[in-house]
């Protein structure tokens, strides 16, 4: 999957948590979402001199962030609730990345079907 594909996938998905979501998807959102905030943070410093445009930024891509770790997570054979692991200070943080460059279960599991395929 490239850039554009998996932006548009993910934003299209914008709230779906069902399915799975291969590597790349969740990554190149990732990618996405970094450089939106910079752009942002951009604008903020040279036009507002607040972070208005970052903090709207960042409301429009937390929840399609949070639906694209969780189909993430389900390409795995993860439940979604293992999202909250992040919470855990350092420790959590570092099993969510392990997982997530982590190659997701081959074949269909319990959460549709490989996206791989």
């Amino acid at each position: 999957m490239d850039f554009a594909t998996a932006v548009r996938s993910c934003l299209n998905k914008y709230v779906t948590f069902a399915g799975r979501a291969q590597r790349s998807e969740f990554w190149w959102f990732l990618l996405f979402t970094m450089i939106a905030n910079t752009v942002a943070v951009a604008i903020d410093a040279a036009v507002i001199g607040m972070p208005a445009i970052q903090i709207l930024t960042m409301l429009g891509l937390i929840l399609p962030g949070i639906s694209v770790a969780v189909r993430r997570l389900h390409d795995l054979g993860r439940s979604g609730w293992f999202y909250w692991i992040g919470l855990i200070p350092l420790v959590g943080v570092i099993v969510l990345i392990y997982w997530f460059v982590t190659r997701g279960t081959v074949g269909s599991n319990e959460y549709g079907p490989d996206p791989l395929t």
